[in-house]
C-alpha cells in the first residue's frame, strides 16, 4: 500500500487530503421526508455522487473511496435492493462523464455475489479507464472492511500452506498487499453525512490514522459546498501519527 505524503498538496491555503472516504449516508430518509419511496433516494444519491466526485477533482483530492453498497446491504428489502444494483448497472453504461474527466475507476469489495452482468461492466469500466491519471474514483459495492480482512488473511494462508510464504512473513504490510486496495493509499479523511458516527465497516484497516467529518446533511443534500467544508476542518487538524 503506498503510505501517506506528507506534503499534501493546497488549495487556497488549504491542506487537501490525498484520499477522501465518503460513507453515501441517508439517501432512505431523504426519500421518506418527501413521502417518496427509498429508492428515489438513491436516485438523488446517485447524482450527489458524480457531483461530489468531480468537486473533489476540482480541489486536488487524487482518490475518494464512495462507500456505495455494504456487505450488510443485503438484509434491506429485494425491491430496494434490486433498484440499488439496477441504478449501478445504469451508472456503468454511462460513464462518459468520468471518461472525459481522464478519471480512473475501481471497484473494492467481494463481486461474487454480484450478477454476472455487472461484474462484466465493472471489469469493463476499470479496463477502459486503467490508464486515466487526473483523479481515481473507487467505489465500495458489496463491501466490508472486516470481510476484506478475513480475505486477505485467507489468501496468505493459502500461500503458507502451499510453502510459498512461512508464518514470520507475515506482517502488516503483507496484509495490506493483499487488501482490495493495495494501490491506493491509507484514508486521509472519512466524510459520513446524516448525523451517524460511526464507520459502519468500511476500511477500518485504511482509516487506522484518518481524521473524521460528520454532519447532519442527508447525503443527496451534501453540495460541494459541504466538501470544501469538511477539507477546510481537516486541514485546521494536527496530525502527528503517534509522534509529538
Amino acid at each position: 500500500m503506498i503510505k501517506n505524503s506528507k506534503k499534501l498538496s493546497s488549495n487556497d491555503g488549504l491542506i487537501i487530503p490525498k484520499h477522501i472516504g465518503v460513507i453515501m449516508d441517508g439517501n432512505g430518509r431523504w426519500a421518506k421526508k418527501r413521502l417518496l419511496p427509498r429508492k428515489f433516494g438513491h436516485r438523488e444519491g446517485a447524482k450527489t455522487f458524480k457531483k461530489i466526485a468531480l468537486a473533489g477533482k476540482a480541489m486536488g483530492v487524487e482518490f475518494m473511496t464512495f462507500y456505495a453498497f455494504s456487505t450488510e446491504n443485503w438484509k434491506r428489502p429485494k425491491d430496494e435492493v434490486d433498484a440499488i444494483m439496477k441504478l449501478f448497472e445504469d451508472y456503468l453504461d454511462d460513464v462518459s462523464s468520468f471518461e472525459k474527466e481522464n478519471i480512473r475507476l475501481i471497484f473494492i469489495g467481494d463481486r461474487s455475489a454480484l450478477s454476472e452482468n455487472l461484474q462484466k461492466k465493472m471489469k469493463h469500466a476499470e479496463e477502459i479507464s486503467k490508464d486515466f491519471d487526473s483523479m481515481t474514483v473507487i467505489l465500495a459495492v458489496n463491501y466490508g472492511g472486516q470481510s476484506e480482512i478475513c480475505r486477505s488473511v485467507r489468501e496468505i494462508a493459502r500461500k503458507v500452506k502451499n510453502n510459498e510464504l512461512q508464518a514470520d512473513d507475515i506482517d502488516e504490510r503483507l496484509i495490506e498487499e493483499n487488501l482490495d486496495t493495495k494501490e491506493i493509499p491509507p484514508v486521509d479523511l472519512i466524510i459520513r453525512p446524516s448525523g451517524e458516527m460511526r464507520l459502519s465497516n468500511f476500511l477500518i484497516w485504511q482509516s487506522a490514522y484518518a481524521e473524521y467529518y460528520f454532519t447532519d446533511i442527508l447525503w443527496p443534500d451534501f453540495k460541494e459546498k459541504d466538501l470544501a467544508d469538511a477539507i477546510k476542518s481537516f486541514s485546521e487538524r494536527s496530525r502527528r501519527f503517534g509522534g509529538v
